[in-house]
């Protein structure tokens, strides 16, 4: 029986995650509030959805691409959604990176029509989403990975089985929260270097390949020399992380001090007009607070 599959969200990372499922000989229906990005899949070969029930409605599994908690519970269970047109038995795997307990209760809800469910946020840039070598960390009952891995392996090359459901959003939380630690801290630290007289491309050599490397040394601080902000997740998009970890730090009571502050640094930066930069626009906040800039001189300085 050929496996049907229906796909919900086509944004930078959707897109190329849905083009990956049609390369690899899947029947495709798709649906994005954006006729555009439907349509470039439907030119590939896909069928266009009027709705996400419609996605849903002859798919054996589903995928879900979408920006927050709140778009995903909305697609699920707001007009037209998904919990319309399921049939039972249909596997929704959600692709996003959501909240850890709205997780939870996305399942039980699920659960209580008959429809699966697993959590498998995925980890990469839009660049590895397109040559499908994105990170999938799986939620979920073990025999629902197995079931629907060809289709995972046709999106990523590292599938990583982490547990039963919100196993995957707290393994990416715990990557994302890491990453925007060390966004937080080149966005503090590089303006005082440059404050204090230290030539800022001196200083990317040497943090980028002494003990103080990071990918996100890696990646941001050549943008940030070159005055680059616009790579990269949107700050106010990616701020939902540091919502989720003062969630789970308030319900579990589990101190996160480190955690706490770059939530502050975080909120400094969407206070200042910066949230449509990518993470690498945290530096700026320090950048004003010190008058010094951390970029490359220009010739004759």
């Amino acid at each position: 029986m050929t496996v049907k599959i229906g796909f919900i969200g086509l944004g930078a990372m959707g897109k190329w995650m849905a083009l990956n499922l049609l390369k690899a000989g899947y029947a495709l229906r798709v649906y994005d509030i954006s006729p555009a990005a439907v349509d470039v899949l439907v030119k590939e070969g896909a069928e266009a959805g009027a709705s996400p029930a419609d996605a849903a409605a002859q798919a054996d599994w589903l995928f879900l691409s979408l920006p927050d908690t709140q778009i995903v519970e909305q697609a699920l269970f707001g007009e037209k959604g998904v919990a319309e047109g399921a049939r039972a038995g249909l596997a929704v795997i959600d692709l996003s990176t959501v909240g850890y307990i709205p997780t939870l209760e996305i399942d039980r809800r699920l659960k209580a029509r008959g429809i699966r469910f697993a959590d498998a946020p995925v980890s990469g840039m839009e660049a590895r989403a397109k040559e499908a070598k994105i990170t999938v960390m799986f939620g979920g009952e073990e025999t629902l990975f197995d079931e629907v891995r060809p289709a995972l392996a046709a999106m990523g090359n590292q599938l990583v089985y982490m547990g039963p459901i919100g196993s995957g959003q707290l393994t990416k939380l715990i990557n994302q929260l890491l990453f925007n630690i060390s966004c937080a801290g080149l966005a503090e630290v590089l303006p005082m270097a440059a404050k204090l007289g230290l030539d800022p491309e001196k200083v990317a050599r040497v943090v980028t390949t002494g003990t103080g490397r990071s990918f996100a040394a890696e990646f941001f601080i050549p943008l940030t020399l070159q005055n680059k902000f616009d790579e990269g997740y949107p700050l106010k998009a990616a701020y939902k992380d540091m919502i989720s970890a003062a969630e789970i730090s308030a319900h579990k009571g589990i101190p996160l001090p480190v955690v706490n502050a770059t939530a502050v640094t975080f909120q400094m930066a969407l206070a200042e007009g910066y949230g449509n930069l990518g993470k690498g626009g945290l530096i700026k906040v320090f950048e004003k607070l010190l008058d010094a800039e951390f970029r490359k001189k220009e010739e004759g300085q």
